[in-house]
């Protein structure tokens, strides 16, 4: 197997007073002054059996029309009240996503608390991004992916809305690290007709064209279908880059009563890019498309299927039945010509070394719950019990060769790639894990929620040198839970405490990674206008680990992690042509090893303060003119430290976004999207070798025609 190309063609820091107007702004729209009114519970009397809600309620705001959702699936496996969750739950509905013209997920969750992106800059070969400072799991319907880092970038057209929970949950979903986790939800057939189709273009060459239909098969409603896809073909913004994608899901959905349903959905995902820039050497300022790697060896590619089944069937009297399976492939592959080394001897040269992988995995997963709602006196009841199986294998070859050609940063001449692309390393992972958990949520006269949360996961690890054949094993078992109190003040306001465990799957020969979170918080949602307010504070703590650097690469093991923060949200449909989504984030971050070289320290890529605000003003047509929609934003990014030793440390930032949304008839819109409004370049990351800038500005117009 060799590690080659697959395929293809090839200012400073804005003023300090516009940040403190940003963070201002978002306080005082989270803090906001608002009227409550209290509402008396009805009294469902003795021995009343609830409505069932199935996993697929979840799905029942109207996420294609509205910013502000109600219900999330995000803080476990049984959908719940995200007012009565003790927990901070975000969920980005398919209409933000639209709205603000977001194409990866790291633009998809970059205006959520305590979310930082972009801090790779123009490395873009995985969804960089860190909930309250630490690498999140992923999950899609609740099944597992795995880590954001060397995982698969996920193609947000897929997905119905995407649900953040902040702080552990591997009582709900298993191994996962603490930091917080992110939950994909498929787009699924409807009992009904709709659809969309659009075209894109802008910079980079970027032509794009999607749709998404769907309609039922059958007269009687039983049997639906659903198609989503989208083709595109664009360059990225560096020299010999490119950014194609192709990408088609289609699902069927049989209900063959009124309480059972059926889907089944397959997708494949077909990238064909570059991993980045490759970074600029160190004390340079060159425009962002300067290019000072290989052309000849150069390329990002990614092919993945994905095939699902989700099934739900209520039985009755409260007792109801659910179970997602997923089995996928995928082969993903990168290499480029890095720089390692920025000369000083006055010869402008900067050396390299040759980086690539070619990496393949195969997943099956299934989970199977049983969901049981009652009623006594003034008790409801709702409890979950479940197993889950995950068999997992990668097989990642690896391919490093020091000592590539330098190359003149004044005068690039490119010397191609390496002689020979065959790997020098590689490994083969295979991971089983068995699991049971069991949720128990108890409301007190629709006042008091009491949440608990137990799962115990049996891991069994192996590891094979593909090289010399030699294998490790261990297995473990990690017990881990969760306790929350809910308590609804009125109808509108709630407060919430909890604790919660988590448990990571570890490296050969060491201890999974664990951590724990107390934290605290209150919501509100009104009656009059649809909205959700949260403001929460934590106290997290992650132990058992081991640290990359981010300038040099290397491990560095770390006794323990702590971070305390404060979070404020704010989603909001103020009228019917006035929205608004803030986000304030403040994280104490720090390293506790007494007498250790770091103790006292910042953890990498940790902001002490995030902010970010996003509004649209609708304008209504007149006559021949239709809406017009304009929509504005700002995300403030304070510095944060490259390097465990803290001697290193990014630029802060104010980046602007903005959007443009014209009605031309009924079911016609034509749609503007900018994001880095004003071009902002700061250094977002830095290593040993060169710098790296976040990304610069970008432009695309969409024509978009639905029924």
């Amino acid at each position: 197997m060799d590690i080659e190309k697959a395929g293809g063609k090839n200012r400073q820091t804005l003023a300090g007073c516009r940040r403190a107007v940003l963070l201002g702004c978002t306080a005082l729209v989270a803090f906001a002054p608002v009227s409550l009114r209290a509402q008396e519970a009805e009294d469902t009397g003795a021995g009343t059996v609830l409505e069932t809600i199935t996993v697929e309620g979840a799905a029942r705001d109207d996420d294609a029309n509205s910013i502000v959702a109600t219900r999330s699936t995000g803080a476990g496996k049984m959908p719940t009240d995200i007012l009565e969750t003790p927990a901070s739950v975000s969920v980005i509905t398919s209409k933000e996503i639209e709205e603000r013209g977001a194409t990866s997920i790291e633009q998809v969750v970059q205006y959520t608390a305590g979310v930082v992106t972009d801090f790779y800059g123009s490395d873009d070969r995985y969804d960089y991004f860190d909930i309250r400072g630490f690498t999140p799991y992923t999950y899609r319907d609740g099944l597992a992916i795995g880590r954001t880092f060397g995982g698969v970038r996920e193609e947000p057209y897929a997905y119905e809305r995407i649900e953040v929970l902040k702080g552990t949950s591997s009582a709900g979903f298993g191994a996962s690290e603490p930091g917080g986790s992110v939950n994909y939800v498929t787009k699924l057939p409807k009992s009904e007709r709709f659809g969309e189709a659009y075209v894109t273009g802008g910079s980079f060459n970027h032509k794009e064209v999607g749709l998404d239909f769907g309609d039922n098969i059958t007269a009687d409603d039983t049997l639906s279908y659903r198609l989503t896809g989208k083709l595109q073909g664009a360059d990225a913004e560096y020299d010999y880059s490119r950014d194609d994608e192709k990408f088609i899901m289609g699902g069927l959905t049989w209900r063959p009563t009124d309480v059972t349903s059926l889907s089944f959905v397959f997708d494949h995902l077909n990238k064909d890019g570059v991993p980045g820039s490759g970074g600029h050497p160190l004390g340079t300022d060159f425009d962002r498309d300067r290019f000072f790697g290989e052309p000849d060896y150069y390329f990002r590619t990614t092919n993945r299927n994905s095939y699902s089944l989700m099934f739900d069937h209520d039985f009755g009297n409260g007792l109801s039945f659910g179970s997602n399976a997923r089995y996928s492939r995928s082969r993903d592959a990168f290499g480029g010509a890095y720089l390692s080394t920025t000369r000083t001897d006055g010869s402008n040269l900067a050396d390299r070394y040759y980086f690539g992988s070619d990496k393949s995995t195969e997943q099956f997963i299934i989970d199977a719950n049983l969901i049981y709602e009652t009623s006594i006196d003034n008790v409801d009841s709702r409890t979950l019990a479940g197993i889950e199986y995950n068999n997992f294998n990668s097989q990642n070859y690896g391919l490093y060769i020091p000592g590539a050609p330098a190359i003149n940063w004044e005068n690039p001449i490119y010397s191609g790639g390496p002689i020979s692309t065959a790997p020098n390393s590689g490994t083969r992972n295979d991971q089983k894990t068995k699991a049971i958990y069991l949720q128990q949520d108890l409301t007190f006269s629709d006042r008091l929620t009491a949440s608990v949360g137990l799962r115990n996961d049996w891991l069994d690890l192996s590891e094979t040198d593909l090289f010399s054949g030699a294998t490790q094993a261990n297995d473990h078992s990690e017990f881990t839970k969760r306790f929350g109190l809910s308590y609804k003040i009125t109808e509108e306001l709630a407060a919430y405490a909890s604790y919660a465990e988590s448990a990571a799957p570890p490296g050969i020969g060491s201890d999974p990674t664990t951590g724990k979170q107390y934290e605290a918080g209150i919501k509100y949602r009104p009656d009059a206008f649809p909205a959700l307010f949260t403001a929460s504070v934590y106290d997290l703590t992650k132990g058992n680990i081991t640290v990359y650097d981010s300038v040099s690469y290397l491990p560095t093991s770390v006794e323990k992690v702590r971070h305390r923060g404060i979070e404020l949200e704010a989603k909001a449909e103020l009228s019917d042509n006035i929205s608004l989504i803030a986000a304030y984030s403040y994280i104490d971050s720090k390293i506790e090893e007494p007498g250790g070289a770091n103790d006292g320290n910042r953890l990498m890529r940790v902001p002490k303060q995030l902010a970010s605000v996003w509004g649209t003003y609708t304008l209504p047509g007149n006559g021949m003119r239709g809406d017009m929609t304009f929509g504005i934003g700002a995300r403030y990014t304070d510095s944060y430290y490259m390097n465990i030793g803290n001697t290193t440390s990014s630029d802060s930032a104010v980046v602007f976004d903005a959007a443009f949304t014209y009605k031309i008839q009924e079911n016609t819109t034509f749609q503007l999207n900018v994001s880095n409004l004003f071009n902002e370049k700061h250094v977002a990351s830095q290593d040993s070798g060169g710098i790296y800038y976040n990304p610069g500005r970008a432009i695309y117009a969409t024509l978009r025609q639905t029924w």
